[in-house]
């Protein structure tokens, strides 16, 4: 079975209802078809009595996904066809929500490359398999946005004031890390997926179950020390009593020293909005932050800071961005 857009197509196998992104080329970045595409995939298959769950992947194993089509969103908004970037999000923003309200298991397997809104697609689900091919990141204050897909849900939520250093910085976590985190729920191998979507397809024991006989050991100890480190230097009222933070670390510790350089290269503004929208979000419901998520990119999507970064990262690739202010 086959949906409109190529770049997505879904069948079942067994017991699973499969979704597979199918746009290898392009890291599987989410254009308006395929975000389309995957909400039919999903309703089908939780309309279909004969599927007891959901098994999300890509067609290769480079990416699961890169994120958004950030530079067609940039294109919309200097041609200022707003209303058209706006429907992306609205409708990329309602897929995020029914993840997290899908009434069957979800299981994401989040092997290679997952950033920005491909972890809409999997942090929200119920299992979320990391792989040692994984690398998770919201790097969306690099081209003058902010994270999104419900980051200010999920990313207060975190421990060890993860959040702000992951959602500032665009930290990429492998899936050791993302597992401490919370972001994964289990760490298995990647060698292990056929034998594991056969077992979710063909086997009578409980999803959880299944997913158990695969799941590896995490050495968290180095991994917990270190985020703790991170955690203090990132408790800050605002950007600028991190940036000081980091700054006295950073003369006897080579990890905030790295951290400082991201922070001050990233777009001053997009790190004031993302802070403050993260701190909002500590106290709100998943469909609050997402109504807040999607009124803030209005603007967003408008500023020069976002037109600039996504030049600088995604179009011209010289990153290079000249932020205002600087």
């Amino acid at each position: 079975m086959t949906d409109a857009t190529p770049d997505i197509t879904h069948h079942r196998q067994g017991r699973a209802g499969f979704i597979v992104l199918n746009r290898p080329q392009a890291l599987n970045a989410l254009t308006l078809p395929m975000i389309r595409g995957l909400q039919a995939a999903l309703d089908a298959h939780v309309a279909d009595p004969a599927v007891q769950v959901i098994v999300v992947h890509a067609s290769a194993p480079r990416a699961f996904c890169a994120g958004g089509d950030m530079r067609r969103i940039r294109e919309l908004s200097l041609e200022g066809r707003i209303d058209e970037a706006m429907t992306f999000f609205r409708e990329e923003y309602a897929l995020n929500l029914a993840i997290a309200t899908c009434p069957k298991p979800y299981v994401a397997w989040m092997d290679g490359i997952v950033m920005g809104g491909g972890l809409g697609l999997s942090v929200h689900g119920r299992h979320r398999l990391v792989t040692e091919r994984s690398v998770l990141a919201m790097p969306e204050t690099a081209i003058g946005f902010f994270p999104d897909v419900g980051g200010s849900y999920f990313l207060p939520r975190l421990p060890m004031n993860a959040g702000r250093w992951v959602g500032l910085t665009g930290t990429r976590l492998n899936g050791d890390e993302a597992t401490v985190l919370g972001l994964g729920s289990q760490r298995l191998d990647s060698a292990d997926q056929a034998a594991l979507f056969a077992a979710l397809a063909d086997d009578d024991a409980p999803v959880p179950a299944v997913i158990d006989r695969f799941a590896r050991p995490v050495d968290d100890a180095g991994i917990r020390a270190r985020f703790a480190r991170r955690g203090q230097w990132f408790d800050g009222a605002d950007i600028a009593a991190i940036d000081a933070n980091l700054a006295a670390a950073a003369e006897t510790d080579a990890d905030a020293a790295t951290l400082l350089a991201t922070l001050r290269s990233m777009s001053p503004y997009a790190m004031r909005t993302s802070l403050a929208l993260l701190e909002r979000g500590r106290g709100h419901t998943l469909p609050q932050a997402l109504d807040d998520e999607l009124v803030l990119t209005e603007a967003v999507i408008q500023h020069p800071d976002f037109i600039e970064g996504v030049r600088a990262v995604l179009v011209d690739k010289d990153r290079q961005p000249r932020w205002q202010p600087a």
